[in-house]
């Protein structure tokens, strides 16, 4: 019986079942004893090593390369800064977008409550009337709308997507990331409710540069560059409530003495889709989240400039803290570059500039209300009312006309603010008037009102309520509202609407069936509640107030000191507050001493552009463009606010004067005609044209500026020396002459040649952005003065005078000397190459040289400078009711000529203005007066010099 029993057992423990249970049995065990050393014994270790550890490749940004100027004085460099970025780290679903849409609102407030502000590279602005706009234009903003709307290419654009506007756009954005609520009522969801305008953009600018960044797993959008020790602090603080969001250590650009070498040096931003796609042709280690220049020579050497990433591998838990790094490799810093220009020299001609324009400005300003531009008037005499001055506070932003309405405005702005309202409630109701009963033809109408009705028609252009792909320009109405301004506003939106021009889904029409007479209240209402928000039209209510006297200037002035516009004396505050002083004197005063600057005035002239030479080797030792602005405020993350003004200043200041504005050359041209006649034979220097005032081979025949005298006989260099028409009149018909018949278009393709040798028919070299220049194609005899359609940058004329200078030496004029690595080891020497060479008998040089000699001998003003100068005034029209551009060209010493110099001073009534600025730039780089006594930093008293003469 034990047997059979052993049997069984035997049989039992050694079956399949038996053993496979055993199997399953230890492996429990084994199980629950490896759970429990995990889970107990060594639990705790194992989460802090362990828990939920990712794998992030991450790049180091490398310091971007320094900048000097020929004599290693710092212009550009890197400072250590802290940036708030934002990575997404959020879980998918529905509640996404409102998770990401309340930290960014958190974020933002923490970050502008220190006084930091929120990066803004975003192609749309909120613009001075609370509406937003557009920063680009053509292919720039087709593709930004692509990639709004998901499109790989432009062409994948729809018609309704080209032509939205930026309130749909900012509204379709809103939609797409959530950046609103939903009605209660309705359900539907309302765009930007529970945000201002204000904060809804911020929020869709960092939301699309997350989106840019999606397709890349880990990588932070940068939030907001160079902010303070505070926001790091909050940031930090706050870290349990900013899901995703951290402090980056990284460098921040700065910029020395920024405002005068702004257009020069351009600024860095983020880089956008077009210069990714470009730059990374040549290196793909590009990415979306890099700073490249933008402008100016931070853009031309960008390759130089940008430095070589690093990388490390970082492992983070799930709150995003770095647990451990590997694999690390060292960002290189970028190359360092060396600038032609010097420092101090640039300094000093945009000084003598600023302060020499308000010395035009305060011998200009009279004190009348306005002037009227008549028959007798001529662009030399043109006056300044005292009353543009006092509008030009309002209309170029130099008080703030929003804080009017404040509730701590003070009493002189709430006074203003009192009136402005009743003036707009007014013009609103005449307008409206006008448009429904009226009908007032425009030619009828008031100077006051016709501004109202055309700039209300320009905007309903820009806005896209009138299409102007659908106007018939050949259209009787058309010419009668636009040409002979017979008709009034009013019939010609009706027309409009009858013909199909209007585009009835911008407006809030219920009805999509709406008959005409619908569609214009609609539009009449869409007018009127534009001009509420519409900053130009507000901005303009200021001039009537103050031209029919309710606004007075003893309040304008008083608005300046309320609002700590500008630094009064005290002792002149006192007489002023006594009544010491009238209105003109105080605001003559301000212009004198800059308190108030050209610039900030905007009226002409305000502008002006120097550009300095080395005539031996063709380097630009200046090249100053006036006003300038602050591109720290450009970089490190644009400064929106600051942007906005700057887009909206009178006196462009994003614009580079010095090789971006092209006006006619004038008599400045006149060497070139004379290297022209002497070469083909049309005159020697020993012919004499004699000038009775008047050139009577054409018909009209055109007059020389010194008429009905005339100068009488003149050889090349009289010609030169006189600056007269007449010759260069005759020599540009004469080089026209085939055959005996006269031909413009013989004689405009010798003045090409000629100007092509003097590397007017191409841009001058520089490294940085340049408009092309124009040779006339229109009338050879007036183009040998200077006029026809000719019309060339400061720094083209100024490569001109250089080859002149050098007697034929046409340089592609270099702003950069040299590169060098971090430890400052030369990498490249640069130098101007040679263009070209003009070989020309020694007597046509000499001629045309004593020429220039005897203009400066025949001004009083260079009398006694101490070097000896070489030059040639230069005037040209560009309308008959502004002044002249003045221009002047020159080299100095005239013996062994050492540097050339081009000024051009736009809207400034006569080149002896010019002419007397460059001799400041000339006394400064010569040595040749006291530092202080050249840069006074006050208005430079001009001598007023020959009315037009060149």
């Amino acid at each position: 019986m034990f047997d059979n029993f052993w049997e069984e057992f035997k049989k039992i423990i050694t079956s399949r079942a038996i053993i496979i249970s055993s199997v399953l049995v230890v492996l429990s065990c084994l199980l629950v004893y490896r759970l429990f050393s995990l889970q107990v014994i060594n639990g705790e270790y194992y989460l802090d090593s362990f828990k939920l550890k990712i794998k992030k490749e991450k790049t180091i940004a490398a310091a971007r390369g320094n900048i000097y100027d020929r004599n290693g004085n710092l212009l550009a460099y890197n400072e250590l800064a802290n940036s708030v970025t934002i990575e997404d780290v959020y879980k998918s679903g529905s509640g996404k977008s409102k998770a990401i849409n309340s930290t960014l609102d958190k974020l933002i407030d923490i970050i502008e409550k220190n006084g930091d502000s929120v990066d803004q590279d975003f192609n749309i602005i909120l613009n001075d009337a609370n509406s937003f706009e557009f920063t680009v234009e053509g292919n720039q903003l087709l593709r930004f709308l692509a990639d709004v709307y998901g499109h790989s290419s432009i062409n994948d654009l729809k018609y309704e997507e080209k032509t939205k506007t930026a309130d749909e756009v900012v509204e379709d954005m809103c939609k797409s990331f959530k950046v609103g609520d939903t009605d209660e009522a309705t359900g539907d969801f309302i765009a930007m409710k529970g945000y201002s305008k204000s904060k809804a953009l911020k929020i869709l600018n960092i939301r699309y540069n997350m989106s840019q960044n999606s397709y890349q797993k880990y990588i932070d959008t940068t939030v907001a560059s160079d902010v303070s020790d505070k926001t790091v602090a909050d940031v930090m603080e706050n870290a349990d409530l900013l899901e995703g969001v951290s402090i980056e250590e990284s460098t921040a650009r700065k910029y020395v003495d920024s405002e005068y070498f702004s257009q020069l040096l351009g600024y860095t931003g983020k880089i956008s889709e077009d210069e990714l796609a470009t730059l990374s042709l040549t290196n793909p280690s590009y990415g979306m989240n890099d700073t490249v220049g933008k402008s100016g020579i931070e853009q031309a050497m960008e390759s130089v400039l940008q430095g070589t990433k690093g990388s490390e591998t970082v492992y983070v838990d799930n709150t995003g803290q770095v647990i451990e790094t590997s694999n690390y490799v060292d960002a290189v810093a970028g190359n360092d570059v060396y600038l032609t220009i010097d420092k101090d020299l640039t300094e000093a001609c945009y000084n003598i500039i600023e302060q020499s324009l308000a010395g035009i400005l305060a011998s200009k300003i009279q004190n009348v209300k306005t002037y009227t531009f008549s028959s007798t008037s001529s662009s030399s005499n043109i006056v300044i009312p005292i009353y543009d001055v006092y509008y030009a506070i309002f209309d170029n932003d130099v008080v703030d006309i929003s804080h009017f309405s404040a509730a701590n405005a003070k009493e002189t702005e709430k006074a203003v603010y009192d009136q402005f309202v009743t003036k707009n409630s007014a013009v609103l109701d005449k307008l409206r008037l006008e448009l429904t009963e009226t009908h007032t033809p425009y030619e009828n109408l008031t100077k006051e009102y016709q501004w109202y009705m055309s700039h209300i028609a320009a905007m309903l252009y820009s806005n896209g309520i009138i299409d102007s792909s659908k106007v018939d320009r050949d259209d009787s109405v058309y010419i009668a509202w636009t040409k002979d301004e017979t008709i009034s506003l009013a019939e010609y939106l009706k027309y409009t609407i009858a013909m199909n021009w209007v585009d009835v889904s911008k407006l809030s029409l219920d009805n999509q069936y709406a008959d005409s007479e619908e569609i214009f209240n609609h539009v009449v209402n869409y007018i009127e509640n534009t001009l509420e928000e519409d900053y130009d039209f507000q901005t303009r209510l200021y001039k009537y107030l103050l031209l029919d006297g309710n606004i007075s200037g003893t309040q304008v002035c008083n608005l300046l000191l309320e609002q700590d516009a500008i630094n009064m004396d005290p002792d002149e505050r006192s007489v002023w507050e006594r009544g010491g002083e009238s209105p003109y004197t105080f605001m003559l005063n301000r212009i004198s001493n800059l308190d108030i600057t050209p610039a900030q005035l905007a009226l002409d002239p305000c502008t002006g552009s120097m550009v300095v030479t080395d005539v031996n080797t063709g380097d630009v030792l200046a090249l100053v463009s006036y006003p300038g602005y602050n591109n720290n405020l450009m970089a490190n993350g644009v400064d929106a606010a600051y942007y906005a003004k700057l887009r909206s200043d009178n006196s462009n200041p994003l614009y580079n004067y010095a090789t971006q504005q092209k006006t006619a050359p004038g008599s400045t041209f006149k060497m070139v005609s004379a290297t022209a006649g002497l070469n083909e034979g049309v005159i020697t220097t020993d012919s004499v044209i004699y000038c009775g005032g008047q050139f009577d081979k054409l018909n009209p025949g055109p007059k020389c500026w010194i008429h009905p005298r005339g100068h009488g006989g003149l050889n090349v260099t009289g010609g030169i020396r006189n600056s007269c028409n007449v010759f260069f009149y005759e020599v540009g018909y004469r080089l026209g002459l085939v055959g005996g018949s006269y031909s413009t278009e013989t004689g405009l393709q010798k003045l090409a040649t000629y100007a092509d040798m003097y590397g007017l028919t191409e841009k001058s070299g520089i490294e940085i952005a340049e408009s092309e220049p124009n040779v006339s194609d229109q009338d050879a005899v007036r183009s040998a003065i200077g006029q026809g359609t000719h019309s060339y940058t400061t720094v083209g004329l100024a490569r001109y005078v250089t080859t002149v200078a050098n007697s034929g030496t046409c340089y592609d004029l270099t702003l950069i000397d040299k590169t060098t690595d971090s430890n400052g080891n030369l990498l490249e020497d640069f130098s101007a190459s040679v263009r070209n060479t003009i070989d020309m008998s020694p007597a046509y040089w000499n001629a045309i040289h004593t020429g220039m000699r005897q203009v400066v001998q025949d001004k009083s003003y260079y009398a006694n400078l101490g070097v000896t100068v070489a030059g040639k005034t230069g005037t040209a029209q560009e309308s008959a009711n502004r002044p002249n551009h003045s221009l002047f060209v020159c080299y100095a010493p005239y013996e062994n000529p050492e540097i050339a110099i081009a000024t051009r001073i736009a809207f400034g009534y006569t080149s002896s203005y010019a002419a007397q600025i460059t001799k400041e730039a000339l006394s400064y780089y010569f040595e040749l007066r006291d530092e202080d006594d050249i840069i006074s930093g006050t208005a430079q008293t001009l001598q007023d010099g020959a009315t037009n003469a060149d």
